[in-house]
């Protein structure tokens, strides 16, 4: 699917363009966005615009990274954007040139979508040049990357709320951890991007349009902080989850040594009247195995009153 908006010399928006007898110099302003689910319109990038093979190459091969690259009349541009299901990146190319801008995504792409209602409604026709429309792209992708961010900083705050059981806890840390990472990797180069257009010689943004590209750049700025912030967040909460849990250990370690301490002197006494000595005389007490079961009583009981005294029972002491 290919659609085109451009800007002819008599300041009318089109919504149509005849591909076929396709030429430039027709038009002010021009931006494609190719779909591309048949295969001639893919080669709409070689047989019309002629783009270098290198940068077609990168268009359908794999994943590329955030980058720009510089060719003669234009500049070819990868950016990201994110599915908000999996999480993971989807390529959308760009050519930019003063005269034109084409947009590639072997993915359908959201943010194009939006974007390309929204420039059809447009009454600015002076204002529709490829780089207002490149900035509207990446206003929208930067966007869509901000619920992302919302939806796990909400979920990391059920977390320290107590909404998740103990157990759910960490499984929800490494999920969250997970995606703020893959995020990490979209956003961080983007950032780096925007830093390499604002500050390039060989890219020309008038003044009037600069400040836009910058807002960009503050909002990927943002978003960097927030997920460095967030990441924080989850070490934090992954500590205290391993602090608690070794304050319960330590806890349920301290009951099994007061009741080994106290049945220890039991089991000495069980232990020497059990012996099977003839001349032991206690065992030939009327009352001996009362006497030894009444000592070994108040012997606990002595120790545990002991322990108890010493704060070994009562938690908040830990």
């Amino acid at each position: 699917m290919i659609k085109a908006l451009a800007v002819d010399h008599n300041g009318t928006l089109v919504h149509t363009i005849d591909l076929k007898n396709f030429s430039l110099d027709s038009y002010k302003m021009v931006w494609l966005d190719i779909y591309p689910e048949k295969d001639e319109e893919g080669r709409v990038l070689k047989d019309l615009f002629n783009f270098h093979h290198l940068a077609i190459e990168d268009c359908f091969h794999f994943l590329q990274r955030p980058k720009l690259d510089y060719y003669e009349g234009y500049h070819f541009f990868v950016l990201h954007s994110i599915n908000k299901e999996t999480m993971e990146p989807e390529e959308l190319d760009v050519f930019l040139s003063e005269k034109y801008i084409v947009t590639f995504h072997l993915n359908k792409s959201e943010e194009t979508d939006l974007l390309y209602e929204k420039m059809k409604q447009t009454k600015y026709m002076k204002s529709l040049t490829p780089n207002f429309v490149f900035y509207e792209l990446l206003d929208k992708l930067v966007d869509f990357y901000f619920p992302c961010i919302t939806e796990m900083e909400e979920t990391l705050n059920s977390l320290e709320s107590g909404e998740f059981r103990i157990k759910q806890i960490m499984k929800q840390v490494f999920e969250t951890r997970s995606g703020l990472l893959k995020l990490k990797r979209t956003i961080y180069p983007m950032r780096d991007l925007l830093y390499r257009l604002l500050n390039s010689e060989r890219v020309n943004i008038p003044k009037s349009e600069r400040t836009y590209f910058m807002d960009v750049y503050d909002h990927l700025l943002k978003l960097s902080e927030l997920i460095s912030a967030n990441m924080d967040f989850t070490a934090e909460i992954r500590e205290n989850y391993i602090s608690v849990n070794s304050y319960r250990a330590n806890n349920v370690m301290m009951t099994l040594t007061v009741i080994t301490t106290i049945f220890m002197p039991l089991t000495f006494i069980a232990g020497v009247y059990g012996m099977n000595f003839d001349n032991m005389p206690e065992l030939r007490w009327e009352f001996g195995y009362f006497y030894v079961l009444g000592g070994m009583g108040f012997l606990s009981l002595m120790m545990f009153l002991w322990f108890k005294r010493k704060g070994w029972f009562d938690k908040d002491q830990i």
